[in-house]
């Protein structure tokens, strides 16, 4: 891997990425709406020719879901993922010496609100609602897509890290005693440290068996009361008065934001990634916390939503 192309690149994910694949001598291009990127979502050809003879694009780009779905951010969520999805497969079929692999980004939260079981790539059961319906339709986009490319949609599950921070509410309402159980807590939270995105985006690209749908999870997902248990435990706080689902839906009102990101049972299963032999460098939660809290000052424990 010589060339790489990265959509979204400023944000948390694509940060990590270009860093990770810079320190191995891998040449990034950009695309964006930045005066900075390579190429501007304005311009199809510029952009078909900064993808031209790279070997990977990666396209992370999305307006963050972390808000209220009224019908401005629900648009801008929208066009931000299935709009420049399209933009990309129009822009792909405009280039002569395409990348060999396009991988790009999805949610794990396509799948429906599971308690009773994990769901796989093979097995798992779609979900209804808007975030739904966004996952659905930014993956016909690129799976629609009339090119001769490798096609990979990186289901991502919630992303931990230090330095992130689109669901830091969880640690705040640790700190501030109000780190109980969520809802009833026994809603599934799926996660997968940064270090192991990065690094799972380089293994799909190193096992050209790999295409559709791809699970980007942790296989050992736990309930919302054992994650904010272990969370508490870092925080050095025994105790948390519990959050019922009348107060979440409150307090999501306040802060512009959407309860389901906190009640939803999000349980995914990383089949494609176990079948094909990716080693995780951080399986298990407690060992993610324990490498974000050693990376952050005062032990804060950011984390973002993919």
């Amino acid at each position: 891997m010589k060339t790489v192309v990265v959509c979204g690149a400023s944000g948390y994910i694509g940060q990590s990425l270009l860093r990770a694949l810079e320190s191995n001598g891998v040449e990034i291009r950009t695309i964006g709406r930045g005066g900075t990127s390579d190429a501007s979502w304005s311009d199809e050809q510029g952009v078909a020719d900064v993808l031209s003879a790279a070997d990977l694009l990666v396209n992370l780009s999305g307006r963050s879901v972390s808000c209220r779905y009224n019908k401005r951010n629900a648009d801008e969520i929208f066009s931000s993922r299935v709009e420049t999805t399209a933009l990309l497969g129009r822009a792909l079929a405009r280039t002569p010496q395409p990348p060999s692999l396009w991988a790009n980004a999805s949610t794990g939260t396509i799948y429906r609100d599971a308690r009773d079981r994990p769901m796989d790539e093979k097995n798992g059961e779609l979900g209804k609602g808007f975030s739904v319906a966004v996952a659905r339709a930014w993956e016909h986009e690129l799976f629609s897509a009339p090119i001769p490319v490798r096609k990979v949609a990186l289901r991502m599950s919630i992303v931990l890290g230090a330095g992130g921070g689109a669901i830091n509410p969880f640690v705040n309402l640790a700190r501030m005693g109000f780190g109980g159980r969520m809802g009833d807590g026994r809603q599934m939270f799926s996660w997968i440290h940064i270090s192991d995105v990065v690094r799972s985006v380089i293994h799909i690209y190193e096992h050209p068996q790999i295409s559709g749908p791809v699970n980007i999870a942790s296989p050992y997902p736990v309930t919302n009361t054992d994650m904010m248990r272990m969370v508490r435990a870092k925080l050095g706080r025994q105790y948390g008065f519990p959050t019922p689902g009348w107060m979440l839906e409150f307090g999501a009102r306040i802060i512009r934001t959407e309860a389901e990101l906190v009640t939803k049972s999000r349980w995914v299963s990383p089949g494609v990634l176990a079948d094909s032999g990716f080693q995780y460098q951080f399986p298990t939660l407690e060992s993610a916390l324990e490498q974000i809290a050693q990376e952050t000052p005062r032990g804060l424990l950011p984390v973002t939503v993919g």
